[in-house]
Order: structure tokens, then C-alpha cells, then sequence
């Protein structure tokens, strides 16, 4: 996600900030802002890009003064362009505001505001934030009775930092659900604010972290804080002792870790903006998908590498089973060089993480040669691959720092899910009624994946039974054959442990013959349509006395009562189980990871982004 850094105190705070923000370049961004208190009144700096640009903007027109707050942008709502970049000044040009996170009523609260004459200046949702301030204050409130009353107006998760030319005694922030975190770094006669510990450690190494609807008032000479509602909150103080690398990952002792157990929020965010629960409908603005074109579309081709062509194989089948379009998964390295039938009615759907994976790119343009419509599901907004597209979505999913994907497996089938009841609608191939039961399962989304997450000591337990198998097979039926693939991917990525992911109904054509004492077997068995077909692999598996790992849905005493081993997960619609049945499968390959002293963030011989061929 987005960074932050915040300070008050006798310094300057600009290189403070700026500094601060440079700790936090690891997160991702496609631009960059600074706001300091000089003189009285509120001076900002603010473009598109790497910190650079803002670096030589203060260096061109120098500010200085304290309090102050920098933001580094990972963009949702609005395009990178420096109107959009924070931190966003009020009409008054008195309060200034940064903030991770998106205002999920935005539309209605901005429709409010501009009826009462309010201009915005940008294209983002956080502009509302700093205008309701403004309102409030308008109507006789202080700094931090405004900020609690906007607070409380805005949906969603957020961390969110004010300052005001009125009060520059005070910095007034907010954290509300989990957009990310907010620390702050007590010191002597200062303090300091953060959305991660590296951007304080220099100056303290004791903090504050905010839970979520806490509020706190931050000043030269200490912090308070309070609950949404106003109760008082007595904050622990806590010493960090870890270095600064490490502390980038906050509690967690990996980034991989860490990203796995962000996905409750990856995927909130996922669907914030895009889903109409009241009306059953979905809204993807970006994908520039119109009726006509909806209804034009022949045929569909989803290519992507690794982790991400996994993700196209499960929206393959998503696609099909509720648009009816033909679709088909392609792996981008092949397809560019297998002369495809594609034409001007069919689309070439890209996923990829970085929007930079070359093959993919290559795969897009030759798509584009022959005529076809280009569409991406991109994580990095502004990225060569979302440049290039038709249309696309974002993934919404914030940096992903790990080399193993996790997040950025998971937030493509929400997507594609949400693509394809939008295509079947555009194209009179749902029902209302469909429509409307396939959008309700996405509310159970978070919900599930956060239980699934739950039972994380389980599965480092069965982490240990497995930590010196030399081989082992994955399983899978259906829309979570390509979950067997992507488990038996992450095992080989970060424990070095060789896998293989198959199809569990061709196990009987020759991988059966594998299977012994010696070989570990992991068959992902929820109840979705092909729970007795996976049944019956499990007892072939265990006949020949294999040691059997079940993905189950919780309560399956038959599969209980057949594996050696369960990694238990929630009741989910049938769809988008993969969402669910992976996470026990991400889980149990970083143990055996962190077992095996691994090194898990940045395995050997793996880049992040695959940007040659």
C-alpha cells in the first residue's frame, strides 16, 4: 500500500518526511507528495513518479517548516498525474490530508459536497476527507472534533493523517479497519507518524501502533488517544528491537507471511467500489466494457505466467460456466509463438502482477496484431501492460513484496469472478435472480479467507510431519485443479521441495505409479461438485500407502476419516472456493520453508518481475 510519514517537532520536518519516505520505496507508488506548515500557511509539493521528482521539486523550490506530512501513492481512484497525488488541500487551503485506504461512499459524499458547492480538484476519492473536514469546521467545530465526525461518515478501511494551519500545535490521524497500519514514534520534545516502522527507526524506537478506530492527537510534547466515539485509550508503548529490514514487515517475520495474511484486506479492497450488494450488481468502470462490445465478444483468451496463468485457468472456468463465452488459457511464452486464431471479436485477457512480465507483454502485442481486444488484470496501476490495454482492473492488492506470490493469486479470481457476472449480465445470459445469488457469495469473501487463515498453527504442525519429504503430489478436480498446480508451485518456489500439481482424475495414467510410503500426496477435497470423485482418489492414494494431506471443508468427517492429515477450510460457494482452499497451501509451503531455514522472501534463482524472456 501507500506510505506515509508524518512529523512534529522543532526540526524542519521536509527532510525528515523526505527521508522517511525514501525508507518506504519498497511498498510501490506512482507518485509522491510533501506538506509542511511554513510561515503560517500550508506550502505542498506534489508529482507524478518516483520520489526523485519530488526530491528535485524541493530542491528547485525549497519548504520548510513543521508539522509535516509526506504520502507516496499507490493509485485506485484517479490515474497517476500530480493533481491526483497527495496530500489533498482543502478550499480553504487551510487543512491538508493524506491517506491509504478508499472512501467506499466517495460518489454519494462527493455528490453531497459538490451540491453545496464544493469544487474538487482531483480525480481521487480521499479529496471528500479533507472538504468534510472543512465542513465541520465551518459549522464550529475544532480539528479534532471535525476529523471525528468525518471519520465516522466514510466507508471502507483507512489510515488517515491532518494537519491544519489553524491548530499547527497538533497532527490528528486516524486508523479505521485495515488499510494498513499507522505507528507512532514517540521521542523527545517530537514525534513522529508512519504507515510502517522503517520511516521512524532512525529517530525512535518506541511506538505506538493504532488499532483499528483509534484516533490520535500527536503533538511536540506527546500523543493521545481515543476510540472513534471519544472514549480515552491508555496505548502500549513498544521498544523495537528488530533492524530495519526486518522491521518493514511489521509483526511478521516475512514479507511472505506478512502478504499472506494482508489478503483478508487485499481482497476487501478487491471488491470496495465494484460491488453493489444492495442492488446485485457490478461495476468494473475501467474495463470500458459496453453492451455492444459484451455482446460482440466470440471468444475469450486468458494468458499469463506461473502463479498468474494458474489464476487464468480458475477464470477460465468462471468465464465459461457463467458467460457461456468460449474460453480458453494460454501461457503467455507459447502463446506468442504458436500463430493464435484470434481476431477483432475476441479478447486477450493479460494477468500479471508487475504489469511488466515480458512474455505477457509479447503475448499482448501479438493479440493486438491480429486485431483482438486487449484487457489486463494488473496489479501495478500505471504499468506497461495496463498502458497498453482496451481496459483493465486492478488488482487492488498493493505491493506484493514476496518473490512467491500470494496475494496477487487470489485477488485475479475475484476479479475474474466479477468480470464474468458482469459479461453474463452486459450479455442477457444471467437471470436477475443468478445475478444477484452469484454477487451476494462475494460478501462471504473476506469473511472465509480470514477463518482459513485462522487455523495457521494446524498447519505448521503438519509443516513439521513434512519438512524432509524430497517429493510431493498435488491433486485437484475441477476449478481446483489449478489450486493443485499453484500448491505444488509455491512448494518448489520456497521450500526447494520438488512437486507436481495434476489433474487427480489422470492420476491413474501414470502418476499413480509414484505413489509409496516415501511420497506425500495432497488432494484438495472441498465439497464442491467433485467431492466424490476426490474421494475416490484419496482411497487410490491411501491403497497404495501413500500419506494423504486433505484440503477439506470444515465438519467432511469422511475425509477425516481417511487422510493422515486435514488442513481444514470454511464452507464456500463452489465458485470461488479456490480463494479458499489455496490459502492452507501457501501456509504449509512457507513453513516448510521457515523449517528448512530457507531463505522465503527471496528464494534462489527467482526475480519478483520477469522482465526478460
Amino acid at each position: 500500500m501507500c506510505g506515509i510519514v508524518g512529523y512534529i517537532g522543532p526540526r524542519d520536518a521536509t527532510p525528515i518526511v523526505l527521508n522517511g519516505l525514501k525508507k518506504l520505496e519498497y511498498r510501490g507508488y506512482d507518485s509522491a507528495g510533501l506538506a509542511v506548515i511554513q510561515d503560517g500557511r500550508i506550502e505542498i509539493r506534489r508529482d507524478a513518479g518516483k520520489l526523485s521528482r519530488l526530491t528535485e521539486l524541493v530542491n528547485g523550490s525549497p519548504l520548510h517548516g513543521t508539522p509535516g506530512v509526506g504520502h507516496t501513492r499507490w493509485a485506485t481512484h484517479g490515474a497517476p498525474s500530480a493533481r491526483n497525488a497527495h496530500p489533498h488541500l482543502g478550499a480553504t487551503g487551510r487543512v491538508v490530508v493524506v491517506h491509504n485506504g478508499i472512501v467506499e461512499n466517495f460518489l454519494e459524499l462527493r455528490d453531497e459536497l459538490t451540491a453545496e458547492g464544493v469544487e474538487f480538484n482531483s480525480d481521487t476519492d480521499t479529496e471528500v476527507i479533507v472538504h468534510l473536514v472543512e465542513h465541520h469546521l465551518a459549522s464550529g467545530c475544532d480539528l479534532v472534533e471535525a476529523a471525528r465526525r468525518t471519520f465516522r461518515e466514510i466507508a471502507g478501511a483507512h489510515a488517515i493523517v491532518l494537519l491544519s494551519a489553524d491548530e499547527p500545535d497538533k497532527i490528528v490521524c486516524a486508523r479505521i479497519g485495515n488499510a494498513g497500519g499507522l505507528v507512532l514514534g514517540m521521542g523527545e520534545g517530537e514525534n513522529f507518524i508512519a504507515s510502517d516502522i522503517p520511516a521512524i527507526l532512525e529517530h525512535t524506537r518506541q511506538v505506538i501502533f493504532l488499532e483499528s478506530r483509534q484516533m490520535a492527537v500527536v503533538t511536540r510534547s506527546g500523543v493521545e488517544v481515543e476510540t472513534l466515539e471519544g472514549a480515552q485509550v491508555t496505548p502500549k508503548v513498544t521498544l523495537i528491537s528488530w533492524d530495519a529490514a526486518a522491521a518493514e514487515k511489521g509483526e511478521y517475520r516475512h514479507f511472505m507471511q506478512k502478504e499472506i495474511h494482508e489478503q483478508v484486506r487485499s481482497l476487501t479492497e478487491t471488491l470496495a467500489g465494484r460491488v453493489d450488494f444492495t442492488e446485485g450488481s457490478i461495476s468494473l468502470p475501467e474495463l470500458n466494457l459496453t453492451p455492444e462490445l459484451a455482446g460482440n465478444i466470440h471468444k475469450i483468451t486468458i494468458t499469463a505466467c506461473g502463479t498468474a496463468a494458474y489464476a487464468g485457468m480458475v477464470g477460465r472456468q468462471l468465464i465459461e460456466s457463467i458467460t457461456r463465452i468460449p474460453c480458453q488459457m494460454e501461457i503467455a511464452s507459447e502463446f506468442r509463438y504458436s500463430d493464435p486464431i484470434v481476431d477483432q471479436h475476441d479478447v486477450v485477457l493479460a494477468i500479471s502482477q508487475s504489469g511488466e512480465t515480458a512474455d505477457t507483454l509479447a503475448a499482448m502485442e501479438e493479440g493486438r496484431r491480429k486485431g483482438a481486444i486487449l484487457w489486463s488484470i494488473v496489479n501495478a496501476v500505471g504499468s506497461q501492460a495496463m498502458r497498453v490495454s482496451n481496459g483493465s482492473i486492478s488488482m487492488q492488492t498493493g505491493p506484493e513484496i514476496g518473490v512467491a506470490s500470494t496475494k496477487a493469486f487470489t485477488a485475479p479470481l475475484v476479479d475474474q469472478y466479477m468480470l464474468a457476472i458482469l459479461l453474463g449480465d452486459l450479455r442477457g445470459t444471467l437471470s436477475e435472480k443468478t445475478r444477484r445469488a452469484l454477487v451476494a457469495d462475494l460478501r462471504l469473501i473476506p469473511d472465509v479467507v480470514g477463518r482459513a487463515l485462522s487455523h495457521e498453527e494446524e498447519v505448521k504442525k503438519i509443516a513439521w510431519e513434512l519438512k524432509d519429504v524430497r517429493d510431493c503430489l498435488y491433486l485437484g478436480r475441477g476449478i481446483n485443479m489449478p489450486v493443485a498446480y499453484e500448491g505444488a508451485l509455491k512448494l518448489k518456489e520456497i521450500s526447494y521441495i520438488h512437486a507436481e500439481g495434476y489433474p487427480a482424475g489422470e492420476m491413474k495414467h501414470g502418476p499413480i505409479a509414484l505413489i509409496d510410503e516415501n511420497m506425500p500426496v495432497v488432494c484438495i477435497a472441498p465439497k464442491d461438485p467433485w467431492h466424490d470423485k476426490m474421494i475416490s482418489q484419496i482411497q487410490q492414494a491411501k491403497a497404495r500407502g501413500g500419506t494423504v494431506i486433505a484440503v477439506a471443508t470444515e465438519g467432511d468427517e469422511l475425509v477425516a476419516s481417511l487422510a493422515d492429515h486435514v488442513l481444514w477450510v470454511p464452507e464456500c460457494p463452489w465458485m470461488l472456493s479456490p480463494v479458499v482452499t489455496v490459502i492452507p497451501l501457501q501456509l504449509l509451503a512457507y513453513h516448510i520453508a521457515v523449517i528448512r531455514g530457507l531463505d522465503v522472501d527471496q528464494p534462489r534463482n527467482l526475480a519478483k518481475s520477469v522482465t526478460v524472456e
